[in-house]
């Protein structure tokens, strides 16, 4: 009879159910004699068996997870290298299009846009005042010139009445002389 029971097959849940479950089944199935459980050679020898199965699996699955856990970390810090090198360059390209080159100094372009309008306004403020200053001198200059015009033509009235009179006074003149008056 004791080897009926060694050939007795095992039951389905300790080949199909996962390893808590047929520790329950164990649980539900046993006895308890003076705080020991008997549990037949076979079963724990299959529970024994599927207990180091699913550990070697899962010791597998953890070397594996390990090992790509491994490998995301060195691309992480592969691509932190890489977005550092990526942001120095940005920076450096950020300075670069905000400068300006001039004489070999270089300029950020919101001071250079500042002195280049600066000088704008300031060559617009001397062209303004240059305008008004030939406007005054023109007005002036004509003013003189119709001033002179006049004086020449007040001159050449003040000679012709100047000879006139000096004509006239050397024709009375010599018409008074005595000399002609003998004649």
């Amino acid at each position: 009879m004791g080897q009926a029971r060694a050939q007795r097959p095992l039951p389905d849940e300790l080949l199909t159910n996962t390893i808590e479950g047929q520790i329950n089944y164990l649980e539900e199935r046993t006895r308890i004699y003076e705080n020991y459980r008997a549990i037949r050679e076979d079963m724990f020898q299959k529970i024994n068996s599927n207990v180091l199965d699913s550990l070697r699996i899962y010791k597998n699955e953890i070397t594996g997870l390990n090992e790509n856990i491994e490998t995301l970390n060195g691309t992480n810090d592969s691509l932190s290298l890489s977005l550092e090198d990526t942001k120095t360059r940005l920076q450096e390209m950020t300075r670069t299009k905000n400068e300006i080159s001039i004489l070999g100094l270089s300029v950020n372009k919101v001071v250079y846009n500042t002195i280049t309008w600066s000088v704008i306004a300031a060559l617009l403020v001397l062209l303004v005042l240059g305008y008004l200053v030939f406007k005054k001198n023109r007005a002036v200059t004509l003013r003189s010139k119709n001033e002179i015009i006049g004086l020449k033509d007040e001159f050449e009235e003040y000679r012709q009445k100047s000879r006139q009179a000096l004509e006239k006074m050397t024709m009375e003149h010599f018409n008074s002389s005595p000399v002609l008056s003998n004649l």
